[in-house]
């Protein structure tokens, strides 16, 4: 016997505790969940950003926090290198730099054109900061960051001056000069680092590493209840940079 039965489309309600019973840790969970609850980090921006204001601790519910700082590190992991893989990697660090960098980044933008659509930017955020690091780079070192643009490499090798330059190649007075190569992981960081020096003291931009390690560090931090420590950890990412 075949059974003819109707699905009813039901409205959910997902409260932000269900997060963890309710969707699995795999690769799939960021896009599902920002798909049925494009409300969830709205409720983390407004609270942040009064704690900015008021220099407050923060009211976000830490075992929320918890919830989606470790399952964005689970799909982070679980994201092959690769061509193949590049555009899932790409929208996963939409995802991953706006929970992280928010309320001082916000609003990211996925190929935004520049040069009338002859160049793109993978992402660009707005530099909305009263305060931190990103506060002080265009006001207290002079480097004008009122956006801030990240290119995603999701290679199976190392990154080099050809990636930097092209990130540095983006830079500009009026949209910024400060930026973050985001990729899988360096064979040889310190090198790198020393790559972003040479274009730093050229005066070509500021170009930062946002590579696992350091993502899912920061993530880790964030996990553990320790948001506030991400400035301190900024800063030194950047005076890796400018102090040598």
């Amino acid at each position: 016997m075949i059974r003819n039965e109707r699905k009813k489309t039901v409205r959910r309600v997902v409260r932000k505790k269900d997060l963890a019973a309710r969707y699995p840790r795999a690769k799939e969970f960021l896009f599902q969940f920002s798909r049925d609850n494009p409300g969830v980090l709205r409720g983390y921006r407004e609270d942040l950003k009064q704690m900015e204001r008021t220099d407050s601790a923060s009211d976000v519910d830490s075992d929320d926090e918890t919830v989606i700082a470790e399952a964005l590190a689970e799909v982070l992991r679980n994201t092959a290198v690769g061509n193949d893989q590049a555009t899932a990697y790409h929208r996963l660090m939409i995802g991953i730099v706006e929970f992280i960098f928010y309320p001082q980044l916000s609003h990211p933008k996925k190929e935004q054109e520049i040069h009338e659509g002859r160049k793109r930017i993978d992402i660009v955020m707005e530099n909305g900061a009263h305060t931190g690091v990103f506060y002080t780079l265009p006001n207290i070192r002079h480097l004008p960051c009122a956006y801030v643009p990240l290119e995603c490499k999701n290679y199976g090798r190392e990154v080099a001056n050809p990636e930097l330059d092209q990130l540095a190649g983006r830079f500009s007075v009026n949209r910024g000069k400060v930026g973050f190569l985001c990729c899988r992981e360096f064979e040889n960081r310190d090198l790198f680092i020393q790559r972003c020096r040479d274009t730093f003291g050229d005066d070509r931009g500021l170009v930062l590493p946002l590579d696992d390690p350091t993502v899912l560090h920061y993530l880790d931090r964030i996990a553990h209840g320790n948001r506030n420590e991400l400035e301190r950890e900024w800063a030194h990412l950047v005076n890796e940079v400018c102090l040598n």
